[in-house]
């Protein structure tokens, strides 16, 4: 009875010792609790991926091998490794946190670059949209490209980098696409043959007025101008509009494209309903045989009509015609007095290779706000 006695008593004893003599968790375990939780809600997983996933992986087996010095009886534990594991991992967090601010600064920094740079195209695009009458897909990419460009200016002012980065890659993307959608109708104002060819039909006609000693009318769809000539000097020019998709080759009937090439003018209307009017030969012989072959190949449907009744009439220069040419009425009173039956009539897209259209094309493929990165 005394030896069970004792026994207890020795027991109780060592035990009230070890509660005494027991060494508290290391503090450092609370500092990487809050550290980890910090680094978490900075994003650190986003932003660092790997250095993030190693720290977490350190973090896991520290807390490992401190669950295991805790399963121990109290008087065997010993902390001194396990805190030196977190404090290590205290200063791989610190380290963590300083390549995070300059992440984020290199972010922020990458950010306002590409907004500007996308804002400088989206503004171009627009111009040359609303200049081109360009609707459908492309004004509808553009609006696109605005609302997700906007979305990510608010986006990085809130500090939410990569958010704000998805979205201006979603607006680029439209960019894009209204970029590709225009780019063909642009490629004719810098393509050589054609310009060689609308240089060759403007000379003519400047000649036959020179050596006729008549007037000629000369419109330059990239410039938007009707030149009138006699004696193969320039008398007048006036602002003129153009078709909804002036800018392109007439094909077909209801392309709203304005013609190219030459024409002289057939008919007379002093009470058109656009003021008045002056009625070119569209379609003439080399139209015709363009519309012709143009069926053969396969590029119009076989019912389709080549159009006609191309007028050089009033309205407004801002007009949007279905092809025609429109000049302010004061201008086109003039020009009606003027110009007679059998009058040349040329049009061309342009006449030289830096042009209103052509300058826009290579400032996309040069690439937007080059000169502003550095």
């Amino acid at each position: 009875m005394k030896l069970i006695v004792a026994t207890v008593s020795f027991l109780f004893l060592l035990s009230l010792y070890g509660c005494l003599n027991e060494k508290p968790v290391p503090p450092e375990v609370n500092l990487v609790e809050l550290q980890e939780a910090s680094l978490w809600r900075a994003e650190t997983h986003l932003y660092l991926p790997a250095q993030y996933s190693e720290y977490k992986e350190n973090l896991i087996r520290a807390k490992k091998n401190l669950l295991r010095i805790n399963s121990q009886f109290r008087w065997f534990r010993d902390y001194s490794a396990v805190q030196t594991e977190f404090r290590q991992l205290l200063t791989q967090g610190e380290d963590l946190f300083k390549k995070l601010q300059v992440e984020k600064e290199l972010k922020t920094k990458l950010i306002l670059e590409q907004t500007e740079t996308l804002r400088e195209r989206l503004d171009v695009l627009s111009k040359l949209t609303f200049i081109l009458h360009e609707g459908g897909p492309p004004r509808s990419n553009l609006a696109k490209a605005g609302v997700a460009l906007s979305e990510a200016v608010i986006l990085f002012k809130g500090n939410q980098f990569l958010s704000s980065e998805k979205k201006l890659t979603e607006a680029e993307t439209y960019l894009t696409e209204t970029e590709k959608g225009i780019s063909p109708l642009l490629n004719r104002y810098s393509d050589l043959n054609l310009i060689s060819k609308w240089k060759k039909w403007a000379k003519e006609a400047i000649d036959e007025s020179r050596e006729k000693d008549i007037y000629c009318i000369l419109i330059i769809k990239s410039e938007k101008k009707l030149i009138l000539y006699k004696k193969g000097e320039p008398v007048k020019t006036y602002p003129v509009g153009l078709g909804k998709n002036g800018w392109l080759n007439k094909r077909r009937s209801r392309d709203n494209a304005t013609p190219e090439g030459k024409y002289r003018i057939i008919g007379k209307n002093p009470r058109s309903r656009f003021y008045k009017a002056l009625l070119i030969n569209y379609p003439n012989e080399n139209d015709r045989r363009e519309f012709q072959n143009a069926k053969r190949k396969g590029l119009l449907l076989k019912k389709t009509n080549i159009g006609g009744l191309i007028e050089i009439h009033g309205g407004s220069k801002e007009a949007i015609t279905y092809g025609c040419i429109a000049l302010d009425n004061g201008h086109m009173e003039e020009l009606y007095h003027i110009a007679g039956i059998g009058t040349p009539v040329t049009i061309v897209g342009a006449l030289n290779e830096q042009n209103s259209i052509s300058s826009i094309l290579m400032e996309m493929q040069q690439g937007y706000g080059q000169k502003k990165t550095p």
